[in-house]
């Protein structure tokens, strides 16, 4: 056995320092490989430190709400041994197990100075999807040469290497660690002996088991999708416990969503009381009222991570790119009865449609008519690029501040393929358990301001990008139809730019083929 120590890794962003928010494992306790250890605020976002190995937690080196430079040790594990001769040996003679365990030591030792290059302590650093696919396509994570910040593995890393290993099993052979009650324990991949142990039991039916097991990657999945994996239902038995395997946690994730969204919309219902007005132009996208359990009238907020992230790119952006809004409104009444027509389609497909997805489509076409609105200024090379995807960022206020989950290649799907894509990016980021990689590469951002009751705004650019748009709240306003006053559906919309790059008239004719899709979403099928 061998005492590890494990570094604050670059996880993956560039960034020099994280803020250890808090600590999943005490000294004592028994980890397993990709079990999260803590959680590391950067920047840009909360991320999970997995373990690279399985092990005793010895001794925690850093406190919660310390920032640690990232190369730091944060916490030391006594790995586990697998020598089992060795082990006995040492039950008979202690000369023998002081000779074995200094043996042990040096060999462990020279493979952690090896491996030092690395920044996690002795192991590849890959996160868990990453170490999960790995598994899956039976590649060795240690042969595998990282792409990623400081050797980081990613996932094409992983799916280059199986494709040059061409004759490697979908599955390694050999056993594999899942869990029971958070202890290891081995399960061995012979099918026929799986098959055995299933057959033996039926599966157990009943949720809220007092034990399951699972393996690691499991356990992580249900964490990310929120779920008690207690309370999945198990689709088999090993060992004589209920097993849950992945497609049951997707599932009873999947069905927990859409029990959450029936009851929301049940909500909203009651409080529209038959009207567009209170409901805004993008659900999903809306935020909830901040958390009034924050700190009080006199208190001292520290400016920092995600909260000093946002104030330095606003200030970049603000003062690279001079601001210009063209303000506009656009009748969205046969928009409104068009959603109210769809929305028990799509949930009955399991999907909650929102405003939003249509005017991610309408955006999506304005800027093929206007791709200077898709574009971005390269001020080194003094050019403008054009470009040639469509990322639809959409701003999520979390109680960190503000964050844009990106939807990429909005061009190439459908509508509920958006709503779906959009609304489980927007929960991860109010969570804070959305990846950097997923906010990354947007070419125009969306942001809602009329799910606060807000009408028009002054947004700022999502620089690098030239252009934001803001929606404002659908509300009823009289409006001349065929001669006569009548009430109608409006929403405002709010478009700032970087005048460098576009100018007011091109503003005004890409906001005018926004509001053509948007008063006839019938236009949108064409798109």
């Amino acid at each position: 056995m061998a005492l590890k120590e494990f570094k604050l890794p670059d996880v993956g962003e560039g960034v020099a320092e994280g803020e250890l928010v808090t600590w999943h494992v005490a000294p004592g306790d028994e980890v397993t490989e990709d079990q999260v250890l803590a959680e590391v605020e950067t920047d840009k976002a909360l991320v999970d430190v997995p373990s690279p190995f399985d092990g005793t937690v010895k001794e925690l080196l850093a406190e919660e709400g310390e920032v640690v430079p990232v190369g730091d040790v944060i916490i030391t594990i006594q790995e586990d041994g697998d020598d089992e001769e060795a082990a006995a040996d040492a039950e008979t003679s202690d000369s023998d197990a002081e000779t074995a365990e200094s043996e042990s030591a040096e060999s462990d030792d020279a493979d952690g100075a090896s491996d030092d290059e690395s920044g996690s302590g002795g192991r590849v650093f890959a996160p868990p999807s990453v170490r999960r696919l790995a598994r899956e396509l039976g590649v060795d994570l240690d042969a595998v040469d990282g792409s990623g910040p400081s050797g980081r593995v990613t996932e094409g890393d992983v799916r280059a290497a199986a494709d040059d290993d061409g004759d490697g099993d979908d599955e390694p052979s050999g056993p594999r660690t899942v869990q029971k009650n958070g202890k290891s324990a081995t399960a061995k991949r012979d099918e026929g002996t799986s098959s055995a142990s299933a057959s033996s039991s039926a599966p157990a039916e009943s949720a809220d088991r007092e034990q399951t097991l699972a393996a690691p990657a499991t356990r992580a999945l249900a964490k990310e999708e929120g779920v008690d994996i207690d309370a999945v239902p198990a689709t088999e038995m090993r060992d004589g416990e209920a097993f849950v395997s992945p497609e049951a946690v997707q599932e009873y994730a999947q069905a927990q969503r859409e029990a959450q969204a029936a009851d929301a919309e049940a909500v909203s219902a009651e409080a529209d009381a038959g009207t567009a007005t209170a409901e805004a132009t993008g659900d999903a996208a809306s935020e909830p009222a901040p958390s009034e359990a924050g700190p009080g009238a006199g208190e001292r907020v520290p400016y920092k991570g995600v909260r000093k992230a946002i104030g330095d790119q606003m200030q970049r952006s603000k003062y690279t790119a001079p601001h210009v809004t063209h303000h506009d409104e656009v009748d969205v009444t046969e928009l409104v009865e068009l959603r109210e027509q769809l929305k028990p389609v799509a949930e009955e497909r399991g999907s909650r449609l929102t405003y939003m997805p249509f005017v991610m489509k309408a955006v999506v076409a304005a800027l093929k008519d206007f791709p200077y609105l898709n574009s971005q200024l390269d001020e080194e090379n003094e050019e403008i690029v054009l470009r040639d995807e469509y990322n639809i960022g959409v701003a999520a206020a979390t109680d960190a501040g503000l964050l844009v989950p990106v939807v990429r290649d909005a061009d190439r799907k459908g509508m509920l393929e958006l709503a779906d894509e959009m609304n489980e990016k927007v929960e991860k980021a109010r969570n804070r358990k959305i990846a950097p990689e997923e906010m990354r590469g947007g070419t125009f951002t969306i942001t809602n301001v009329g799910g606060i009751g807000g009408e028009y705004a002054t947004p700022i650019i999502n620089y690098p990008e030239v252009a934001i748009l803001a929606l404002g709240a659908i509300k009823e306003k009289p409006r001349v139809v065929d001669g006569e006053v009548v009430p109608r559906n409006v929403l405002t919309l709010s478009l700032s730019f970087d005048h460098r790059v576009v100018d007011g008239a091109q503003g005004a004719r890409f906001t005018n083929r926004v509001k053509e899709l948007l008063e006839d979403p019938k236009l949108l099928v064409l798109e």
